[in-house]
């Protein structure tokens, strides 16, 4: 084990869109113009019909730059390069403008500094981020202290088989901060891993000392690999391979709490069905008496305001199976660099065409919560 300086338990915000160097940032060619000052709004709406920017809407139509004596300039942004539209043309023709092509960045900045690097090509927009998730912009002590309370509890069913390391899920209602569903992997059928699953429970004994911490997690598990074959994220074509034991090639540790959450749900509220917010909104807003029930006896809708706490960062069938959940927000320790759909390989919290998004946090535990757990896990196998 290395020697470090202790570190803080980490919560980072993973965020829709990857960040990228300033000076590395994509960028695609656009046919611009030059054009005359009096020109430009009748330009910019006649292009906003025929040629709207769907694409790039980042970027702004027009470019002022001072020339010799401070006389003003205005280029202006007619469409993408490749693009040969008709009514472009005609524009060009009938305000006899002389085109050339310019870069201009791919992608909305994320950044302050990325905004800065993209405006040396073209202006762009930049709007900081803003969310309507609570804890999006950042973490009370007291939510920091439930968040690495539950991580560590995640952590410790993922790794709680002697010589196994799996995925673990934890559903957690965040109105009452209670564990709802609990489940770790469960595609390959066998008596060590038949025990893993909690199917409720309350947060009470969780939150530990995170006084004594040192290196962090980070890609330190590198020598253990052959521990988290097991991790069904991790390797969700593993099952494939398998000439052992029942296989179930679908029961990934979100899947299987998912399951137990509806579940659970059932066996709460037998005689209701699970109403959409908006249903649920009008039955609230009416008499309750005259309804026949109160509002706090309806069956919740699916997993809407619960927060999901991961050992390993989802595979893409998981993740996506959290959007139709509706959950909140998505916690995981360790990223998958093999089929990580939630930033390492594919960054599913950022496809505008879902019809609902959550927000991903990473959080990095001190070494000694996670990592020497899987090292704990490798000797009790070998032993």
């Amino acid at each position: 084990m290395k020697n470090t300086e202790s570190v803080s338990p980490q919560i980072t915000h993973i965020p829709e869109k990857p960040s990228f160097l300033p000076h590395l940032q994509p960028t695609v060619n656009v046919l611009a113009a030059v054009i005359e000052p009096q020109d430009a709004n009748t330009l910019v709406r006649k292009l906003n019909q025929i040629a709207p920017l769907e694409n790039l809407r980042h970027v702004k139509r027009v470019r002022k730059k001072c020339i010799d004596g401070g006389k003003p300039q205005l280029s202006l942004l007619l469409s993408l390069a490749v693009e040969n539209d008709a009514g472009v043309l005609e524009l060009v023709k009938s305000y006899q403008l002389s085109t050339f092509i310019t870069k201009v960045c791919k992608y909305a900045a994320t950044s302050k500094e990325e905004w800065d690097e993209q405006c040396k090509l073209w202006p762009t927009s930049y709007h900081p981020p803003t969310h309507n998730i609570s804890g999006i912009t950042g973490f009370s002590e007291e939510e920091s202290q439930s968040v690495f309370g539950f991580m560590r509890h995640t952590v410790d069913l993922a790794t709680s088989s002697v010589g196994q390391v799996v995925n673990a899920a934890v559903i957690v209602d965040s109105s009452t901060n209670q564990v709802i569903a609990s489940a770790c992997d469960q595609v390959i059928s066998s008596p060590s891993l038949a025990n893993e699953v909690s199917k409720e429970g309350i947060c009470s004994n969780y939150l530990e000392n995170l006084n004594q911490q040192t290196l962090l997690l980070d890609g330190s598990i590198e020598e253990s690999k052959h521990i988290i074959n097991n991790v069904a994220c991790v390797h969700p074509w593993r099952w494939a391979l398998q000439s052992f034991g029942c296989c179930r090639p679908l029961r990934h540790a979100a899947i299987v709490a998912i399951e137990y959450s509806a579940a659970r749900d059932r066996q709460l509220f037998p005689d209701y069905k699970a109403l959409s917010p908006l249903k649920r909104q009008k039955i609230e807003e009416s008499d309750s008496q005259s309804n026949g029930h109160s509002s706090e006896s309806l069956r919740p809708y699916l997993c809407t305001g619960c927060d999901i706490y991961l050992a390993w960062e989802p595979c893409a069938m998981c993740a996506m199976a959290l959007v139709h959940q509706r959950v909140r927000r998505i916690f995981f320790s360790s990223p998958n660099s093999n089929a990580g759909a939630l930033g390492s390989v594919h960054r599913l919290q950022g496809e505008r065409s879902l019809n609902h998004h959550y927000a991903v946090f990473g959080v990095v535990l001190p070494e000694d919560v996670f990592r020497n757990k899987v090292l704990d896990a490798k000797t009790a196998g070998s032993g």
